[in-house]
Protein backbone atom coordinates (compact mmCIF):
# COMPACT_ATOMS: atom_id res chain seq x y z
CA UNK A 1 0.00 0.00 0.00
CA UNK A 2 1.35 3.62 -0.87
CA UNK A 3 1.20 6.52 1.60
CA UNK A 4 -0.82 9.31 0.63
CA UNK A 5 -0.64 13.03 0.93
CA UNK A 6 -3.52 15.53 -0.23
CA UNK A 7 -3.96 16.86 -4.01
CA UNK A 8 -3.86 20.62 -3.30
CA UNK A 9 -3.49 23.24 -0.81
CA UNK A 10 -7.25 24.03 1.21
CA UNK A 11 -7.38 26.51 4.09
CA UNK A 12 -10.12 27.36 6.85
CA UNK A 13 -10.51 29.99 9.06
CA UNK A 14 -12.29 30.26 13.02
CA UNK A 15 -11.47 30.61 16.66
CA UNK A 16 -9.37 29.27 18.43
CA UNK A 17 -11.31 27.70 21.32
CA UNK A 18 -8.95 28.40 24.48
CA UNK A 19 -7.19 31.19 23.47
CA UNK A 20 -10.39 33.02 21.80
CA UNK A 21 -7.92 34.60 18.78
CA UNK A 22 -9.05 34.43 15.01
CA UNK A 23 -6.78 31.81 13.68
CA UNK A 24 -6.48 30.92 9.75
CA UNK A 25 -5.33 27.17 8.59
CA UNK A 26 -3.55 26.09 5.73
CA UNK A 27 -2.94 22.09 4.37
CA UNK A 28 -0.51 21.44 2.08
CA UNK A 29 0.39 18.47 0.31
CA UNK A 30 3.44 16.68 1.83
CA UNK A 31 6.38 14.58 0.33
CA UNK A 32 6.42 11.02 1.43
CA UNK A 33 7.96 9.93 4.65
CA UNK A 34 7.11 13.55 6.25
CA UNK A 35 4.52 12.65 8.23
CA UNK A 36 2.25 15.37 10.18
CA UNK A 37 4.07 18.79 10.37
CA UNK A 38 2.71 21.71 11.88
CA UNK A 39 4.08 25.20 10.46
CA UNK A 40 3.64 28.34 12.77
CA UNK A 41 3.80 32.15 10.86
CA UNK A 42 5.64 33.76 14.60
CA UNK A 43 7.58 37.32 13.96
CA UNK A 44 10.93 35.71 13.53
CA UNK A 45 9.36 33.34 10.29
CA UNK A 46 7.76 30.20 9.94
CA UNK A 47 8.67 27.91 12.56
CA UNK A 48 7.90 23.91 11.93
CA UNK A 49 6.39 21.41 14.53
CA UNK A 50 6.97 17.15 14.00
CA UNK A 51 3.58 15.97 15.32
CA UNK A 52 5.83 13.56 17.89
CA UNK A 53 4.49 12.53 21.48
CA UNK A 54 7.85 14.33 22.72
CA UNK A 55 6.69 16.89 21.30
CA UNK A 56 3.86 17.24 23.22
CA UNK A 57 3.94 20.17 26.78
CA UNK A 58 0.03 20.94 26.98
CA UNK A 59 -3.06 18.59 28.29
CA UNK A 60 -5.06 20.23 29.66
CA UNK A 61 -8.43 20.01 28.07
CA UNK A 62 -6.46 19.76 24.83
CA UNK A 63 -3.00 18.64 23.40
CA UNK A 64 -0.45 21.58 22.51
CA UNK A 65 2.72 20.97 20.89
CA UNK A 66 5.79 22.87 21.33
CA UNK A 67 9.58 23.17 20.21
CA UNK A 68 10.73 24.68 23.31
CA UNK A 69 9.79 28.27 22.67
CA UNK A 70 7.00 28.70 20.04
CA UNK A 71 3.88 26.55 20.64
CA UNK A 72 0.66 24.96 18.39
CA UNK A 73 -3.07 24.29 20.95
CA UNK A 74 -6.16 21.95 20.44
CA UNK A 75 -3.81 19.81 17.79
CA UNK A 76 -6.09 16.49 18.56
CA UNK A 77 -9.24 17.07 16.16
CA UNK A 78 -7.61 17.85 12.72
CA UNK A 79 -4.67 14.75 13.45
CA UNK A 80 -8.10 12.50 14.55
CA UNK A 81 -9.24 13.72 10.72
CA UNK A 82 -5.86 13.42 8.86
CA UNK A 83 -5.90 9.86 10.49
CA UNK A 84 -8.84 8.91 9.93
CA UNK A 85 -9.16 9.57 6.38
CA UNK A 86 -6.06 7.77 5.78
CA UNK A 87 -3.92 10.70 5.35
CA UNK A 88 0.16 10.34 5.88
CA UNK A 89 1.98 13.41 4.49
CA UNK A 90 0.74 16.93 5.34
CA UNK A 91 1.97 20.14 6.44
CA UNK A 92 -0.65 22.01 8.39
CA UNK A 93 0.03 26.09 8.66
CA UNK A 94 -1.43 28.36 11.52
CA UNK A 95 -1.01 32.07 11.60
CA UNK A 96 -1.41 31.72 15.42
CA UNK A 97 -0.91 29.71 18.27
CA UNK A 98 -4.19 27.10 18.18
CA UNK A 99 -5.67 25.14 15.66
CA UNK A 100 -9.07 26.75 14.98
CA UNK A 101 -12.10 24.75 16.83
CA UNK A 102 -14.50 25.18 13.85
CA UNK A 103 -17.45 23.18 14.76
CA UNK A 104 -16.24 21.32 18.18
CA UNK A 105 -15.59 18.00 16.11
CA UNK A 106 -13.33 16.88 13.21
CA UNK A 107 -15.77 17.59 10.47
CA UNK A 108 -14.97 20.38 8.77
CA UNK A 109 -11.01 19.11 8.26
CA UNK A 110 -12.68 15.90 7.15
CA UNK A 111 -15.02 18.13 4.53
CA UNK A 112 -11.20 20.02 3.95
CA UNK A 113 -9.07 17.13 3.24
CA UNK A 114 -11.61 14.89 0.77
CA UNK A 115 -12.36 18.35 -1.24
CA UNK A 116 -8.42 18.87 -1.40
CA UNK A 117 -8.29 14.70 -2.45
CA UNK A 118 -5.79 12.19 -1.83
CA UNK A 119 -2.91 11.23 -4.06
CA UNK A 120 -0.60 8.06 -4.07
CA UNK A 121 2.99 8.34 -4.00
CA UNK A 122 6.55 6.46 -4.57
CA UNK A 123 6.75 5.31 -0.83
CA UNK A 124 5.32 2.56 0.76
CA UNK A 125 3.32 2.63 4.03
CA UNK A 126 4.53 1.70 7.15
CA UNK A 127 2.23 1.03 10.60
CA UNK A 128 3.33 0.33 13.85
CA UNK A 129 1.94 -3.51 14.93
CA UNK A 130 1.43 -4.33 18.28
CA UNK A 131 3.59 -7.13 19.26
CA UNK A 132 2.62 -8.19 22.54
CA UNK A 133 -0.45 -7.02 25.57
CA UNK A 134 0.37 -4.00 27.46
CA UNK A 135 -1.79 -2.47 30.42
CA UNK A 136 -1.09 1.51 30.81
CA UNK A 137 -2.88 2.54 34.72
CA UNK A 138 -2.47 5.46 36.38
CA UNK A 139 -4.75 6.66 39.14
CA UNK A 140 -7.93 4.25 38.12
CA UNK A 141 -7.83 5.22 34.58
CA UNK A 142 -6.36 2.75 31.76
CA UNK A 143 -5.38 2.01 28.35
CA UNK A 144 -5.10 -1.91 27.65
CA UNK A 145 -3.60 -2.51 24.05
CA UNK A 146 -3.49 -6.17 22.46
CA UNK A 147 -2.23 -7.32 19.62
CA UNK A 148 -4.76 -7.31 16.44
CA UNK A 149 -4.96 -6.58 12.43
CA UNK A 150 -6.31 -3.53 12.33
CA UNK A 151 -6.87 -0.82 14.84
CA UNK A 152 -9.85 -0.85 16.76
CA UNK A 153 -10.80 0.83 19.91
CA UNK A 154 -13.60 -0.20 23.00
CA UNK A 155 -13.72 3.70 24.89
CA UNK A 156 -15.70 4.00 28.44
CA UNK A 157 -16.55 7.08 30.10
CA UNK A 158 -17.98 7.24 33.78
CA UNK A 159 -19.54 10.78 34.00
CA UNK A 160 -22.16 11.63 37.29
CA UNK A 161 -24.51 13.25 34.72
CA UNK A 162 -27.78 12.22 33.88
CA UNK A 163 -27.15 12.70 30.29
CA UNK A 164 -24.18 10.92 30.08
CA UNK A 165 -23.08 8.36 32.73
CA UNK A 166 -21.82 5.43 31.70
CA UNK A 167 -21.43 5.18 28.07
CA UNK A 168 -19.26 2.71 26.05
CA UNK A 169 -18.42 2.57 22.39
CA UNK A 170 -16.57 0.58 20.24
CA UNK A 171 -14.96 1.59 17.02
CA UNK A 172 -13.04 0.00 14.18
CA UNK A 173 -10.96 2.40 11.94
CA UNK A 174 -11.85 1.36 8.33
CA UNK A 175 -12.08 3.18 5.23
CA UNK A 176 -15.09 5.01 5.68
CA UNK A 177 -16.11 4.55 9.85
CA UNK A 178 -14.29 7.43 11.23
CA UNK A 179 -16.61 9.51 8.53
CA UNK A 180 -19.69 7.60 9.03
CA UNK A 181 -18.91 6.99 12.90
CA UNK A 182 -16.86 9.83 14.72
CA UNK A 183 -15.94 13.04 12.86
CA UNK A 184 -19.18 14.37 14.23
CA UNK A 185 -18.91 14.18 17.85
CA UNK A 186 -18.40 17.65 19.61
CA UNK A 187 -16.19 18.49 21.99
CA UNK A 188 -18.52 18.81 25.44
CA UNK A 189 -18.24 20.37 28.50
CA UNK A 190 -20.36 21.38 31.57
CA UNK A 191 -21.93 25.12 32.49
CA UNK A 192 -20.72 24.81 35.68
CA UNK A 193 -16.99 24.18 34.99
CA UNK A 194 -16.83 26.67 31.92
CA UNK A 195 -16.71 30.04 34.26
CA UNK A 196 -13.74 28.35 35.87
CA UNK A 197 -12.28 27.57 32.51
CA UNK A 198 -12.41 30.80 31.30
CA UNK A 199 -10.76 32.07 34.61
CA UNK A 200 -8.02 30.73 34.18
CA UNK A 201 -7.51 31.66 30.73
CA UNK A 202 -8.95 28.69 29.08
CA UNK A 203 -12.27 28.49 26.97
CA UNK A 204 -12.07 31.69 25.77
CA UNK A 205 -13.33 31.40 22.67
CA UNK A 206 -15.53 28.42 23.34
CA UNK A 207 -19.78 29.05 22.21
CA UNK A 208 -22.37 26.79 21.78
CA UNK A 209 -21.57 26.67 18.32
CA UNK A 210 -18.19 25.13 18.85
CA UNK A 211 -18.89 22.78 21.80
CA UNK A 212 -21.60 20.65 23.42
CA UNK A 213 -22.62 22.52 26.87
CA UNK A 214 -24.52 20.43 29.16
CA UNK A 215 -26.09 22.19 31.99
CA UNK A 216 -26.63 20.22 35.50
CA UNK A 217 -29.90 17.91 33.93
CA UNK A 218 -30.08 18.96 29.98
CA UNK A 219 -28.12 19.55 27.21
CA UNK A 220 -27.87 23.74 26.60
CA UNK A 221 -27.70 23.83 22.92
CA UNK A 222 -31.02 24.38 21.40
CA UNK A 223 -30.00 21.15 18.71
CA UNK A 224 -29.32 18.94 21.47
CA UNK A 225 -26.96 15.70 20.96
CA UNK A 226 -25.96 14.70 17.18
CA UNK A 227 -25.56 10.80 18.52
CA UNK A 228 -27.27 9.73 22.17
CA UNK A 229 -23.61 8.74 22.95
CA UNK A 230 -22.13 12.03 21.44
CA UNK A 231 -19.71 12.29 24.75
CA UNK A 232 -17.83 8.64 24.17
CA UNK A 233 -17.44 9.49 20.64
CA UNK A 234 -15.83 12.30 20.92
CA UNK A 235 -13.59 10.60 23.45
CA UNK A 236 -12.51 8.12 20.66
CA UNK A 237 -12.22 11.19 18.40
CA UNK A 238 -9.60 12.29 20.74
CA UNK A 239 -7.71 9.16 21.48
CA UNK A 240 -7.31 8.68 17.82
CA UNK A 241 -5.85 11.96 17.43
CA UNK A 242 -3.16 12.03 19.95
CA UNK A 243 -2.28 8.23 18.91
CA UNK A 244 -1.60 9.83 15.31
CA UNK A 245 1.46 11.65 17.03
CA UNK A 246 3.28 8.31 16.66
CA UNK A 247 5.47 8.23 13.97
CA UNK A 248 3.53 5.52 12.10
CA UNK A 249 -0.11 4.87 12.19
CA UNK A 250 -0.62 1.91 15.08
CA UNK A 251 -2.50 -1.42 14.68
CA UNK A 252 -3.99 -2.90 17.59
CA UNK A 253 -6.79 -3.24 19.76
CA UNK A 254 -7.63 -0.71 22.61
CA UNK A 255 -9.83 -1.05 25.92
CA UNK A 256 -9.44 2.43 27.01
CA UNK A 257 -11.44 3.19 30.37
CA UNK A 258 -11.87 7.44 31.53
CA UNK A 259 -8.34 8.10 30.24
CA UNK A 260 -7.40 11.80 28.81
CA UNK A 261 -5.03 13.93 26.43
CA UNK A 262 -2.48 13.47 29.41
CA UNK A 263 -2.74 9.84 29.70
CA UNK A 264 -3.25 9.31 25.74
CA UNK A 265 0.27 11.33 26.10
CA UNK A 266 1.72 8.84 28.55
CA UNK A 267 0.67 5.94 26.86
CA UNK A 268 2.23 6.75 23.51
CA UNK A 269 5.35 8.18 25.14
CA UNK A 270 5.68 4.35 26.97
CA UNK A 271 4.96 2.85 23.58
CA UNK A 272 8.08 5.35 21.96
CA UNK A 273 10.56 4.64 25.52
CA UNK A 274 10.04 0.54 24.77
CA UNK A 275 9.24 0.12 21.12
CA UNK A 276 11.82 -2.60 20.60
CA UNK A 277 9.41 -4.31 23.26
CA UNK A 278 6.02 -3.55 22.19
CA UNK A 279 5.88 -2.61 18.51
CA UNK A 280 7.24 -3.70 14.75
CA UNK A 281 7.43 -1.35 12.11
CA UNK A 282 6.18 -2.63 8.90
CA UNK A 283 5.32 -2.17 5.25
CA UNK A 284 1.62 -2.51 4.46
CA UNK A 285 1.01 -5.05 1.56
CA UNK A 286 -1.15 -3.86 -0.87
CA UNK A 287 -5.05 -4.57 0.26
CA UNK A 288 -8.13 -4.67 -1.65
CA UNK A 289 -9.71 -1.88 -2.28
CA UNK A 290 -12.32 -1.40 -0.28
CA UNK A 291 -15.99 -2.21 -1.65
CA UNK A 292 -17.90 0.69 0.46
CA UNK A 293 -18.71 3.78 -1.02
CA UNK A 294 -16.96 6.57 0.32
CA UNK A 295 -18.72 8.93 2.33
CA UNK A 296 -18.66 12.44 1.10
CA UNK A 297 -19.55 15.55 3.89
CA UNK A 298 -21.34 18.52 2.97
CA UNK A 299 -19.62 21.66 4.79
CA UNK A 300 -20.52 22.21 8.53
CA UNK A 301 -21.51 25.42 10.15
CA UNK A 302 -18.51 26.95 12.48
CA UNK A 303 -15.79 28.63 10.91
CA UNK A 304 -14.88 29.43 7.33
CA UNK A 305 -14.20 27.04 4.73
CA UNK A 306 -11.69 28.60 1.93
Amino acid sequence: MQQRTIGESVSCSGVGLHKGGKVSMTFYPAPANTGVVFGLNTSRGKRFIQADPYKVHDTNLATGLSDGEYGIGTVEHVLAAVAGTGVDNIRIEVDDCEVPIMDGSAASFVYLLQQAGLVRQDAKKRVYILKKPLQFQRDGKFISATPASELSIRYTIDYDHPLIGKQQLSFHLRDTTFVQELCKARTFAFLGDVEKMRQSGRALGGTLDNALVLDVSSVVNHDGMRYPDEPVRHKVLDFLGDLGLLPYAIRGHFEVYCSGHELNNQFCRHLLDHEAEFLECCKVPEEKESQEEAVVLQPVPGGNLA
